[in-house]
Protein backbone atom coordinates (compact mmCIF):
# COMPACT_ATOMS: atom_id res chain seq x y z
CA UNK A 1 0.00 0.00 0.00
CA UNK A 2 2.83 2.38 0.87
CA UNK A 3 4.50 1.57 -2.43
CA UNK A 4 1.33 2.42 -4.34
CA UNK A 5 0.97 5.68 -2.44
CA UNK A 6 4.59 6.60 -3.20
CA UNK A 7 4.09 5.85 -6.88
CA UNK A 8 0.93 7.93 -6.91
CA UNK A 9 2.78 10.87 -5.38
CA UNK A 10 5.62 10.44 -7.84
CA UNK A 11 3.47 10.27 -10.94
CA UNK A 12 0.76 12.78 -9.96
CA UNK A 13 1.88 15.15 -7.21
CA UNK A 14 5.45 15.78 -8.33
CA UNK A 15 4.56 16.95 -11.86
CA UNK A 16 1.93 19.28 -10.44
CA UNK A 17 4.38 20.70 -7.89
CA UNK A 18 7.00 21.14 -10.59
CA UNK A 19 4.57 23.09 -12.78
CA UNK A 20 3.49 25.24 -9.81
CA UNK A 21 7.12 25.98 -8.94
CA UNK A 22 7.87 27.03 -12.52
CA UNK A 23 4.83 29.30 -12.58
CA UNK A 24 5.77 30.92 -9.25
CA UNK A 25 9.37 31.55 -10.31
CA UNK A 26 8.24 32.98 -13.65
CA UNK A 27 5.71 35.17 -11.81
CA UNK A 28 8.41 36.62 -9.55
CA UNK A 29 10.57 37.33 -12.58
CA UNK A 30 7.76 39.02 -14.49
CA UNK A 31 6.83 41.11 -11.43
CA UNK A 32 10.44 42.24 -11.09
CA UNK A 33 10.59 43.23 -14.76
CA UNK A 34 7.32 45.17 -14.74
CA UNK A 35 7.95 46.95 -11.43
CA UNK A 36 11.69 47.59 -11.87
CA UNK A 37 11.56 51.05 -13.46
CA UNK A 38 9.09 52.41 -10.93
CA UNK A 39 11.06 51.07 -7.95
CA UNK A 40 14.38 52.30 -9.32
CA UNK A 41 13.01 55.81 -9.88
CA UNK A 42 11.57 55.85 -6.37
CA UNK A 43 14.89 54.85 -4.82
CA UNK A 44 16.81 57.43 -6.88
CA UNK A 45 14.37 60.17 -5.89
CA UNK A 46 14.60 59.15 -2.24
CA UNK A 47 18.41 59.30 -2.39
CA UNK A 48 18.23 62.72 -4.08
CA UNK A 49 15.87 64.00 -1.38
CA UNK A 50 18.23 62.80 1.34
CA UNK A 51 21.16 64.50 -0.39
CA UNK A 52 19.16 67.75 -0.69
CA UNK A 53 18.27 67.62 3.00
CA UNK A 54 21.92 67.09 3.90
CA UNK A 55 22.96 70.06 1.73
CA UNK A 56 20.27 72.22 3.31
CA UNK A 57 21.48 71.34 6.78
CA UNK A 58 25.08 72.12 5.74
CA UNK A 59 23.98 75.44 4.26
CA UNK A 60 22.19 76.38 7.47
CA UNK A 61 25.33 75.58 9.43
CA UNK A 62 27.44 77.74 7.06
CA UNK A 63 25.01 80.66 7.39
CA UNK A 64 25.30 80.45 11.17
CA UNK A 65 29.12 80.61 10.93
CA UNK A 66 28.92 83.62 8.57
CA UNK A 67 26.57 85.40 10.97
CA UNK A 68 29.00 84.83 13.83
CA UNK A 69 31.84 86.19 11.68
CA UNK A 70 29.87 89.32 10.83
CA UNK A 71 29.21 90.03 14.48
CA UNK A 72 32.91 89.66 15.24
CA UNK A 73 33.79 91.97 12.36
CA UNK A 74 31.44 94.70 13.63
CA UNK A 75 32.97 94.53 17.11
CA UNK A 76 36.46 95.01 15.71
CA UNK A 77 36.83 98.83 15.61
CA UNK A 78 40.36 98.72 14.20
CA UNK A 79 39.22 97.24 10.88
CA UNK A 80 39.89 99.60 7.98
CA UNK A 81 37.37 100.75 5.42
CA UNK A 82 39.28 99.15 2.55
CA UNK A 83 39.35 95.76 4.23
CA UNK A 84 35.64 96.10 5.02
CA UNK A 85 34.89 96.80 1.36
CA UNK A 86 37.05 93.87 0.25
CA UNK A 87 35.19 91.35 2.37
CA UNK A 88 31.95 91.58 0.39
CA UNK A 89 33.94 90.85 -2.78
CA UNK A 90 35.28 87.70 -1.15
CA UNK A 91 31.78 86.79 0.00
CA UNK A 92 30.48 87.31 -3.50
CA UNK A 93 33.24 85.16 -4.89
CA UNK A 94 32.54 82.52 -2.27
CA UNK A 95 28.81 82.58 -3.04
CA UNK A 96 29.58 82.16 -6.75
CA UNK A 97 31.75 79.17 -5.98
CA UNK A 98 28.95 77.68 -3.81
CA UNK A 99 26.40 78.16 -6.60
CA UNK A 100 28.72 76.49 -9.09
CA UNK A 101 29.26 73.60 -6.69
CA UNK A 102 25.52 73.12 -6.05
CA UNK A 103 24.75 73.33 -9.78
CA UNK A 104 27.47 70.79 -10.48
CA UNK A 105 26.01 68.49 -7.85
CA UNK A 106 22.54 68.88 -9.34
CA UNK A 107 23.89 68.18 -12.82
CA UNK A 108 25.77 65.09 -11.66
CA UNK A 109 24.16 61.85 -12.88
CA UNK A 110 22.06 59.98 -10.34
CA UNK A 111 23.71 56.89 -8.93
CA UNK A 112 21.65 53.75 -9.50
CA UNK A 113 20.59 51.97 -6.32
CA UNK A 114 22.00 48.51 -5.49
CA UNK A 115 20.62 45.66 -7.55
CA UNK A 116 19.38 43.57 -4.62
CA UNK A 117 17.70 46.54 -2.98
CA UNK A 118 15.81 47.30 -6.18
CA UNK A 119 14.92 43.63 -6.68
CA UNK A 120 13.47 43.35 -3.17
CA UNK A 121 11.56 46.56 -3.75
CA UNK A 122 9.84 45.16 -6.83
CA UNK A 123 8.27 42.47 -4.64
CA UNK A 124 7.16 44.80 -1.84
CA UNK A 125 5.48 47.76 -3.54
CA UNK A 126 2.25 49.16 -2.13
CA UNK A 127 0.68 49.56 -5.58
CA UNK A 128 2.68 47.42 -7.99
CA UNK A 129 2.02 46.97 -11.67
CA UNK A 130 2.07 43.21 -11.03
CA UNK A 131 2.09 42.05 -7.40
CA UNK A 132 4.31 39.18 -6.32
CA UNK A 133 2.77 35.84 -5.31
CA UNK A 134 3.52 36.38 -1.61
CA UNK A 135 1.72 39.74 -1.68
CA UNK A 136 -1.35 38.11 -3.22
CA UNK A 137 -1.20 35.25 -0.73
CA UNK A 138 -0.91 37.62 2.24
CA UNK A 139 -3.82 39.74 1.02
CA UNK A 140 -5.92 36.64 0.34
CA UNK A 141 -5.21 35.23 3.81
CA UNK A 142 -5.87 38.57 5.51
CA UNK A 143 -9.23 39.08 3.78
CA UNK A 144 -10.31 35.45 4.09
CA UNK A 145 -9.27 34.35 7.58
CA UNK A 146 -8.57 37.56 9.51
CA UNK A 147 -11.86 39.30 8.69
CA UNK A 148 -15.31 38.23 9.97
CA UNK A 149 -17.41 36.44 7.38
CA UNK A 150 -20.10 39.12 7.59
CA UNK A 151 -17.60 41.95 7.05
CA UNK A 152 -17.61 43.87 3.78
CA UNK A 153 -13.84 43.33 3.64
CA UNK A 154 -14.12 39.55 3.74
CA UNK A 155 -13.57 37.63 0.51
CA UNK A 156 -15.74 34.84 1.90
CA UNK A 157 -18.67 37.27 2.11
CA UNK A 158 -18.13 38.54 -1.43
CA UNK A 159 -17.65 35.00 -2.78
CA UNK A 160 -20.92 33.95 -1.15
CA UNK A 161 -22.82 36.79 -2.81
CA UNK A 162 -21.38 35.89 -6.21
CA UNK A 163 -21.92 32.15 -5.67
CA UNK A 164 -25.63 32.67 -4.94
CA UNK A 165 -26.18 34.45 -8.26
CA UNK A 166 -24.02 31.85 -10.02
CA UNK A 167 -25.98 28.87 -8.71
CA UNK A 168 -29.39 30.42 -9.41
CA UNK A 169 -28.37 31.36 -12.95
CA UNK A 170 -26.78 27.95 -13.47
CA UNK A 171 -29.95 26.15 -12.37
CA UNK A 172 -32.13 28.28 -14.65
CA UNK A 173 -29.75 27.86 -17.57
CA UNK A 174 -29.49 24.09 -17.10
CA UNK A 175 -33.27 23.67 -17.03
CA UNK A 176 -33.72 25.93 -20.05
CA UNK A 177 -30.98 24.12 -21.97
CA UNK A 178 -32.44 20.67 -21.30
CA UNK A 179 -35.95 21.79 -22.30
CA UNK A 180 -34.67 23.32 -25.53
CA UNK A 181 -32.64 20.19 -26.31
CA UNK A 182 -35.65 17.94 -25.80
CA UNK A 183 -37.73 20.12 -28.10
CA UNK A 184 -35.03 20.28 -30.77
CA UNK A 185 -34.57 16.51 -30.79
CA UNK A 186 -38.28 15.67 -31.04
CA UNK A 187 -39.58 18.57 -33.17
CA UNK A 188 -37.91 18.96 -36.55
CA UNK A 189 -39.26 22.50 -36.96
CA UNK A 190 -37.48 23.63 -33.79
CA UNK A 191 -34.30 21.97 -34.99
CA UNK A 192 -34.34 24.01 -38.20
CA UNK A 193 -35.66 27.29 -36.82
CA UNK A 194 -34.53 27.55 -33.20
CA UNK A 195 -31.04 26.07 -33.33
CA UNK A 196 -29.54 28.83 -35.55
CA UNK A 197 -30.90 31.49 -33.21
CA UNK A 198 -29.43 29.74 -30.19
CA UNK A 199 -26.03 29.73 -31.87
CA UNK A 200 -26.39 33.36 -32.98
CA UNK A 201 -27.27 34.46 -29.45
CA UNK A 202 -23.76 33.64 -28.29
CA UNK A 203 -22.12 35.90 -30.85
CA UNK A 204 -23.30 39.04 -29.00
CA UNK A 205 -20.74 40.17 -26.36
CA UNK A 206 -22.04 39.77 -22.83
CA UNK A 207 -20.53 43.15 -21.89
CA UNK A 208 -22.99 44.76 -24.31
CA UNK A 209 -26.01 42.78 -23.12
CA UNK A 210 -25.42 42.96 -19.36
CA UNK A 211 -26.04 46.73 -18.96
CA UNK A 212 -29.19 46.46 -21.10
CA UNK A 213 -30.59 43.64 -18.96
CA UNK A 214 -29.81 45.49 -15.74
CA UNK A 215 -31.31 48.76 -16.97
CA UNK A 216 -34.50 47.15 -18.30
CA UNK A 217 -35.08 45.09 -15.17
CA UNK A 218 -34.17 48.03 -12.95
CA UNK A 219 -36.84 50.19 -14.59
CA UNK A 220 -39.50 47.69 -13.57
CA UNK A 221 -38.12 47.42 -10.05
CA UNK A 222 -36.18 44.14 -10.36
CA UNK A 223 -32.70 44.50 -8.89
CA UNK A 224 -30.20 42.51 -6.87
CA UNK A 225 -29.91 38.78 -7.46
CA UNK A 226 -32.31 38.38 -10.39
CA UNK A 227 -30.48 40.46 -13.06
CA UNK A 228 -27.16 38.74 -12.31
CA UNK A 229 -28.85 35.34 -12.43
CA UNK A 230 -30.42 36.10 -15.80
CA UNK A 231 -27.03 37.10 -17.20
CA UNK A 232 -25.55 33.85 -15.90
CA UNK A 233 -28.46 31.90 -17.38
CA UNK A 234 -27.95 33.57 -20.75
CA UNK A 235 -24.35 32.42 -20.83
CA UNK A 236 -24.71 28.89 -19.48
CA UNK A 237 -27.81 27.60 -21.28
CA UNK A 238 -25.93 27.32 -24.59
CA UNK A 239 -23.41 24.57 -23.68
CA UNK A 240 -26.16 22.61 -21.91
CA UNK A 241 -28.37 22.79 -24.98
CA UNK A 242 -25.62 21.70 -27.37
CA UNK A 243 -24.43 18.89 -25.08
CA UNK A 244 -27.92 17.55 -24.45
CA UNK A 245 -28.81 17.59 -28.15
CA UNK A 246 -25.69 15.58 -28.87
CA UNK A 247 -26.41 13.21 -25.98
CA UNK A 248 -30.07 12.66 -26.83
CA UNK A 249 -29.09 11.83 -30.40
CA UNK A 250 -26.24 9.52 -29.36
CA UNK A 251 -28.21 6.20 -29.18
CA UNK A 252 -27.51 3.87 -32.07
CA UNK A 253 -30.29 3.55 -34.72
CA UNK A 254 -30.42 -0.17 -33.99
CA UNK A 255 -31.25 0.60 -30.37
CA UNK A 256 -34.02 2.92 -31.46
CA UNK A 257 -35.40 0.27 -33.82
CA UNK A 258 -35.29 -2.28 -31.02
CA UNK A 259 -37.29 0.01 -28.74
CA UNK A 260 -39.85 0.61 -31.49
CA UNK A 261 -40.10 -3.13 -32.10
CA UNK A 262 -41.09 -3.46 -28.45
CA UNK A 263 -43.86 -0.92 -29.20
CA UNK A 264 -42.25 1.65 -26.88
CA UNK A 265 -43.80 5.09 -26.86
CA UNK A 266 -41.91 8.32 -27.53
CA UNK A 267 -41.84 9.06 -23.79
CA UNK A 268 -40.51 5.58 -23.00
CA UNK A 269 -37.79 5.90 -25.63
CA UNK A 270 -36.89 9.30 -24.22
CA UNK A 271 -36.65 8.29 -20.55
CA UNK A 272 -35.30 4.77 -20.93
CA UNK A 273 -32.89 5.21 -23.85
CA UNK A 274 -32.14 8.79 -24.77
CA UNK A 275 -31.77 10.26 -21.27
CA UNK A 276 -29.41 7.52 -19.93
CA UNK A 277 -27.29 7.83 -23.07
CA UNK A 278 -27.09 11.63 -22.67
CA UNK A 279 -25.85 11.62 -19.05
CA UNK A 280 -22.09 11.76 -19.88
CA UNK A 281 -22.70 14.55 -22.41
CA UNK A 282 -24.89 16.41 -19.93
CA UNK A 283 -22.34 16.49 -17.13
CA UNK A 284 -19.55 17.51 -19.49
CA UNK A 285 -21.72 20.44 -20.54
CA UNK A 286 -22.67 21.27 -16.96
CA UNK A 287 -19.00 21.60 -15.98
CA UNK A 288 -18.52 24.15 -18.74
CA UNK A 289 -21.81 25.87 -17.93
CA UNK A 290 -21.12 26.38 -14.21
CA UNK A 291 -17.77 28.02 -14.97
CA UNK A 292 -19.40 30.33 -17.52
CA UNK A 293 -22.20 31.05 -15.07
CA UNK A 294 -19.65 32.35 -12.56
CA UNK A 295 -18.24 34.63 -15.23
CA UNK A 296 -21.73 35.93 -15.97
CA UNK A 297 -22.40 36.66 -12.30
CA UNK A 298 -19.16 38.65 -12.00
CA UNK A 299 -19.87 40.55 -15.22
CA UNK A 300 -23.38 41.31 -13.96
CA UNK A 301 -21.91 42.98 -10.87
CA UNK A 302 -19.68 45.33 -12.83
CA UNK A 303 -22.13 47.76 -14.50
CA UNK A 304 -24.33 48.06 -11.40
CA UNK A 305 -21.62 49.39 -9.10
CA UNK A 306 -22.58 46.69 -6.63
CA UNK A 307 -21.33 46.94 -3.06
CA UNK A 308 -21.00 43.17 -2.59
CA UNK A 309 -19.64 40.34 -4.70
CA UNK A 310 -16.34 39.55 -6.33
CA UNK A 311 -17.17 41.91 -9.18
CA UNK A 312 -17.67 44.72 -6.67
CA UNK A 313 -14.32 43.81 -5.11
CA UNK A 314 -12.67 44.09 -8.51
CA UNK A 315 -14.33 47.45 -9.13
CA UNK A 316 -13.24 48.96 -5.81
CA UNK A 317 -9.69 47.75 -6.37
CA UNK A 318 -9.57 49.33 -9.83
CA UNK A 319 -11.04 52.62 -8.58
CA UNK A 320 -8.39 53.05 -5.88
CA UNK A 321 -5.47 51.43 -7.73
CA UNK A 322 -5.25 48.48 -5.33
CA UNK A 323 -3.78 45.89 -7.68
CA UNK A 324 -3.09 43.44 -4.86
CA UNK A 325 -6.79 43.52 -3.93
CA UNK A 326 -7.74 42.93 -7.57
CA UNK A 327 -5.49 39.89 -7.87
CA UNK A 328 -6.67 38.39 -4.59
CA UNK A 329 -10.28 38.73 -5.79
CA UNK A 330 -9.32 37.05 -9.06
CA UNK A 331 -7.76 34.15 -7.17
CA UNK A 332 -10.90 33.88 -5.03
CA UNK A 333 -12.99 33.70 -8.21
CA UNK A 334 -10.69 31.00 -9.61
CA UNK A 335 -10.97 28.94 -6.43
CA UNK A 336 -14.75 29.36 -6.42
CA UNK A 337 -14.99 28.24 -10.04
CA UNK A 338 -12.75 25.24 -9.34
CA UNK A 339 -14.92 24.24 -6.38
CA UNK A 340 -18.08 24.48 -8.48
CA UNK A 341 -16.63 22.39 -11.30
CA UNK A 342 -15.39 19.74 -8.88
CA UNK A 343 -18.81 19.77 -7.22
CA UNK A 344 -20.46 18.94 -10.56
CA UNK A 345 -17.86 16.19 -11.03
CA UNK A 346 -18.75 14.70 -7.65
CA UNK A 347 -22.45 14.70 -8.53
CA UNK A 348 -21.57 13.02 -11.84
CA UNK A 349 -19.72 10.20 -10.08
CA UNK A 350 -22.65 9.65 -7.74
CA UNK A 351 -25.15 9.56 -10.60
CA UNK A 352 -23.05 7.19 -12.72
CA UNK A 353 -22.42 4.96 -9.72
CA UNK A 354 -26.12 4.85 -8.94
CA UNK A 355 -26.95 4.11 -12.58
CA UNK A 356 -24.40 1.27 -12.64
CA UNK A 357 -25.76 -0.25 -9.45
CA UNK A 358 -29.33 -0.04 -10.79
CA UNK A 359 -28.28 -1.68 -14.06
CA UNK A 360 -26.48 -4.50 -12.25
CA UNK A 361 -29.50 -5.01 -9.99
CA UNK A 362 -31.81 -5.32 -12.99
CA UNK A 363 -29.38 -7.77 -14.62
Amino acid sequence: MSTGFAQGVKHKALPVLAVVAIIVVAWYGLAAILNWTQVEEGLVNAAADQAAEAEAEAALGGDADDAAGDVAAEDDESQSYDSATAEPEEDIAGSDEGDVTSNAAAAAPAVKPPFMETLRGTWAMDRPVLPSPDQILNEFAATTFAEPVSSNKSLVYHAGVTASATLVGFALGAVLGMLLAAGIVHVRTLDRSLMPWIIASQTVPILAIAPMIIVVLGNIGITGLVPKSIISMYLCFFPVTIGMVKGLRSPDPMQLDLMRSYNASVAQIFWKLRVPASVPFLFASLKVAVAISLTGAIVGELPTGASAGLGARLLSGSYYGQTVQIWSALFAAALLGTALVYGIGGIERLVLRGAGQAASARA
